[in-house]
Order: C-alpha cells, then sequence, then structure tokens
C-alpha cells in the first residue's frame, strides 16, 4: 500500500471555493501545498477565503496552531508546472467533462507517472476523467463536502480502473488530514448527490407549488428529519449554479426523476445563485 511518509507536497488544482477549502485543511494538517488556478486574482481571492477562515477558526479555538504558520505552508501559482514536485494531485476546477479532462491530462505530462491523481468532482464519471491520462489506475474521486474546513466527510469515488492500492490510500490521506470517509462506485452522483439532488428539487417545487412558505419548508425538514438545513437554504449554500449542473447531469444520466425544478433554472439565469451573491432564496449580507 502506498505511504503516507511519500506525501509531502500536495498540489490543488482551483482556488475557488472547494480548492482553498482543501488546501487549507491540507496545510493545517501539515502538509506542503501548491495551490495552482489559472488566474492569479483568482490565487488572490483563495487566499483571502482561507486566510479569513482560519482567523474564524482560531477565535473559536478550533485550530491549535498560528493560523499564519498555516497559510505560509502554502503557496500560490498559476503555473501548472509548479505542480511537478507534488507528491499528490487534488483537482478542484469547474464542473465541466472537457476541462477536467484537459487538467488531467496536462497533470500526467508534468507529475511523476506514481503520482495519485485525484478529482474533487461531484457527479462527473471518474472513469471517463482518467480516460485522459494512460494512468487511468492511479486516478480517483476524493469528494470533499462545502465548507470544506467545517464538513468532515469526504466521499471517495472508484473508477472503473483504479487500482486498491489507491483507494486505500485515499482513504487514509483523507482520514489523516481530519475527514471520515464513505466509498461510492462510479456511479451517476454517487453517494451524496445521487440522493441529494432531488431532495432538493423536491423541496424547492414544494415552494413553487404553494405547498409551504421556503421557510416553512426548511423548518418543516430541520425539526421533521433532524438535517441542519433544510433543502432551500442548503441550495443557496451550495450555489443554485452547481445544483442546477448537478442535476441536469443526473437527469441526462438517470431520467425525468432527476429533471431540475423550473424555479431553480429561473433564479440562476437571473443571476440569483445563492449566498455568494447575495441573494438565492434567500437574501445575504
Amino acid at each position: 500500500m502506498r505511504d503516507l511518509t511519500d506525501i509531502e507536497t500536495v498540489g490543488v488544482v482551483g482556488a475557488g471555493t472547494m480548492g482553498n477549502g482543501i488546501a487549507q485543511v491540507t496545510a493545517t494538517a501539515g502538509y506542503d501545498v501548491v495551490m495552482r488556478d489559472i488566474e492569479e486574482e483568482f490565487v488572490e481571492s483563495g487566499f483571502e477565503s482561507i486566510e479569513s477562515s482560519l482567523d474564524r477558526l482560531a477565535d473559536k479555538g478550533e485550530i491549535d496552531e498560528d493560523p499564519n504558520a498555516i497559510r505560509d505552508r502554502i503557496t500560490g501559482t498559476t503555473e501548472l508546472d509548479a505542480l511537478a514536485d507534488a507528491d499528490l494531485v487534488i483537482e478542484a476546477a469547474v464542473e465541466k467533462m472537457d476541462v477536467k479532462q484537459d487538467i488531467f491530462a496536462d497533470l500526467e505530462d508534468v507529475t511523476d507517472e506514481d503520482v495519485v491523481l485525484a478529482t474533487n468532482t461531484s457527479t462527473l464519471s471518474i472513469t471517463t476523467i482518467a480516460s485522459a491520462t494512460d494512468r487511468a489506475d492511479q486516478v480517483i474521486g476524493l469528494h470533499f463536502m462545502n465548507p470544506v474546513p467545517i464538513m468532515t466527510g469526504v466521499e471517495v469515488v472508484v473508477g472503473e480502473r483504479t487500482a486498491d492500492d489507491v483507494a486505500d490510500f485515499a482513504h487514509v490521506f483523507a482520514e489523516d488530514i481530519g475527514k471520515e470517509t464513505w466509498e461510492s462506485d462510479d456511479k451517476p452522483g454517487f453517494v451524496t448527490n445521487r440522493i441529494l439532488m432531488p431532495w432538493i428539487n423536491e423541496g424547492v417545487r414544494a415552494f413553487d407549488e404553494g405547498v409551504a412558505t421556503k421557510a416553512d419548508i426548511d423548518k418543516g425538514m430541520k425539526l421533521g428529519t433532524n438535517v441542519p438545513m433544510g433543502p432551500l437554504e442548503l441550495a443557496d449554500h451550495i450555489g443554485l449554479d452547481i445544483v442546477l449542473d448537478a442535476s441536469q447531469t443526473l437527469h441526462e444520466e438517470l431520467g425525468d426523476r432527476y429533471k431540475p425544478a423550473y424555479l431553480v433554472k429561473r433564479k440562476v439565469d437571473a443571476g440569483d445563485l445563492g449566498k455568494k451573491t447575495g441573494k438565492g432564496f434567500y437574501e445575504y449580507d
């Protein structure tokens, strides 16, 4: 089995919400991190999010180390070649198959041949992403939950050709950075989104059809099923554009029971994407 002692530097492709969160928790666990994005402004924004998150966690006493020391273990870059010395790479770019395949083909060129290449995709096929490389046995899904520094779960998704030792290593690495794991086969939506997306969409339909107010739908689900957020509130936190993309992917793969709710599409078209834009089903400062 691959050994964690062989991992010193972890590359993260993408400095957005998921990428900077993955970089943060990995650096907090003591690893050096190289966080890469295509524009310097995206890298800088990622660092701003990391610094803000670390300060909040420090104020709450939830991290023992100086936030600046954690921050200093992360290097930002726009150059993919900067990942050449990474011992593990986790991709967290936009949820588009052609983009991910291009990234993985490039990663194969710049990294050592024994480096595991992981993707944070929430719905796309690990097997299809891996087909862009000649090392499909070393490609694995590491699906972190949002927000990464707070949520403890990581979904390990095994592709058609993923080697057993790579799957085992993925579990061990995720647990080493403070997460708990479960495993899914490479089926559309995996465990989480296969179940979560229809739940969110049905909540949106119930609101759109006047079953109850949005507040009562969310309150009813929280109090009635002991979830921390109702479907509309959760959709806002995930991002309605992400909910729509995931639902459309599942609809194409699995049929009409995954058809996205019309109101989700309307809000995305209006630019009301949830918490990140200040307005979705609710309004945010």
